[in-house]
């Protein structure tokens, strides 16, 4: 293990540092995180609208009408997920010019520009005006849009020759404005410009039809079992070795995310089937149970069979209310778990082992799938029923906490025993 650990750390964790502060991803993750109380709000909109309780529904149809008090959660939508692209498009390319130290106003007013010549909003296949593109269908295109945007304005706005002084009398905003105007007016001129050409060739919208192609599959196939798997192990190692795994993976995760919960949403809503059952509340209520790693089954693992150990006990009693609201980085590096050799096997099994139980639990319709992005420090039990407005969702998170201390009780036996057999030689 000493071997395995010191492989990772001299040729590993430098490559994976990188790729954790690469600056698109940093930018990518970042514009997310901006957008994800808005996400929420529109998450409760959908619960609002379907909570699968009868005496509910037919109270609110008796005193606001069937069919008329829906009106409020379908306008958190519209204001919510309907706009997602369109808060991304100007999101990324803002964090991405402000990591260059560049006009990040400016390339965020740029980059939704760009996105909207390259048909936010066009025609669909039936030749009818359509803003689909703004929201979860555009994500993809508008997060495309937001890097390139940027990187050309940013290019073009450090030539002296396209900039525009003006005097030391004029207020710098207009300044500024003047400065950017050619690097603006050419940036956006390439996006229309390519639109253009596609829309020569028969393209009507480059943005649904890039949803169709790529964006749909993409998700189809991030959608898998082993994909989910993937995702369990990764944050789980990357974490163990001192790395912000959720952070890392996070820019990949939210491409999927908002639109597999907006097409749950729909097809909740049409009463058909949920499409997706890989998302954010996914992981959130059944697999990061207090945290990457389930730590939360690891402290009352704890309690359960390592009272004798002092260090252990200290750390998990400041650890366990924390841990309830799913932070845990008090006890990963409290403990630690980081580069403890004795949790290694645990801390990487335990998500295979959730996310397995949990994939064909909601595969099966054992449980339904997530339509809700609950706030991420939910506790476990209550977040598994709100994300799937579910009793059932909330009964699947309790198996997969009291599987995780099992997971973790033979490991914390073993440090139990080890810190035994310290005090009596120490003796």
């Amino acid at each position: 293990m000493d071997k395995f650990i010191g492989f990772m750390e001299k040729h590993f964790i430098p490559i994976a540092s990188k790729i954790g502060s690469q600056r698109h991803l940093v930018a990518i993750r970042d514009g997310f995180i901006v957008t994800m109380p808005l996400m929420i709000l529109g998450s409760f909109g959908v619960l609002i609208n379907n909570l699968p309780i009868p005496a509910y529904i037919d109270f609110m149809n008796g005193i606001f009408g069937e069919g008329t008090w829906q009106a409020f959660g379908n306008n958190l939508s519209a204001g919510t997920f309907s706009i997602l692209g369109l808060l991304i498009a100007f999101t990324v390319s803002y964090n991405l010019a402000k990591s260059y130290n560049h006009d990040a106003l400016g390339a965020g007013a740029i980059s939704v520009a760009s996105f909207f010549a390259l048909g936010a909003i066009a025609t669909d296949a039936d030749g009818l005006l359509t803003a689909a593109g703004l929201g979860s269908q555009g994500l993809f295109l508008a997060l495309i849009v937001a890097i390139i945007s940027t990187e050309i304005f940013r290019r073009l706005a450090g030539n002296p020759r396209l900039v525009i002084n003006m005097p030391d009398g004029v207020p710098p905003a207009v300044s500024r404005s003047f400065a950017a105007l050619f690097p603006a007016m050419i940036t956006v001129s390439i996006f229309a410009l390519f639109t253009a050409i596609f829309q020569a060739l028969g393209v009507t919208s480059i943005v649904l039809s890039f949803y169709e192609l790529v964006q749909q599959p993409f998700m189809g196939l991030a959608n898998s079992y082993p994909a989910a798997l993937l995702l369990g192990f990764i944050s789980a190692f990357l974490w163990f070795f001192g790395l912000h795994g959720a952070n890392i993976i996070d820019p990949f995760m939210q491409t999927i995310n908002v639109p597999a919960i907006e097409a749950n949403a729909k097809a909740l809503q049409a009463g058909t089937d949920l499409p997706y059952i890989v998302n954010k509340p996914f992981f959130d209520s059944f697999v990061n149970i207090g945290g990457t790693g389930a730590t939360l089954g690891l402290l009352i693992a704890i309690f359960l069979v390592a009272r004798h150990h002092k260090a252990y006990m200290t750390v998990a009693k400041l650890s366990v209310a924390p841990g309830i609201f799913m932070i845990n980085e008090p006890v990963m590096f409290g403990l630690p778990v980081v580069l403890n050799p004795i949790l290694f096997i645990p801390y990487v099994l335990t998500p295979l082992v959730l996310v397995t139980t949990a994939y064909f639990a909601t595969a099966t319709g054992l449980v339904p799938a997530a339509t809700v992005i609950a706030p991420w420090t939910t506790p476990p039990i209550i977040g598994g029923i709100l994300s799937t407005q579910s009793i059932a969702g909330g009964i699947l998170a309790a198996v997969n906490l009291i599987l995780s201390v099992v997971i973790y009780l033979p490991f914390v036996k073993m440090a139990q025993i080890q810190e035994t057999r310290r005090l009596k030689n120490a003796e």
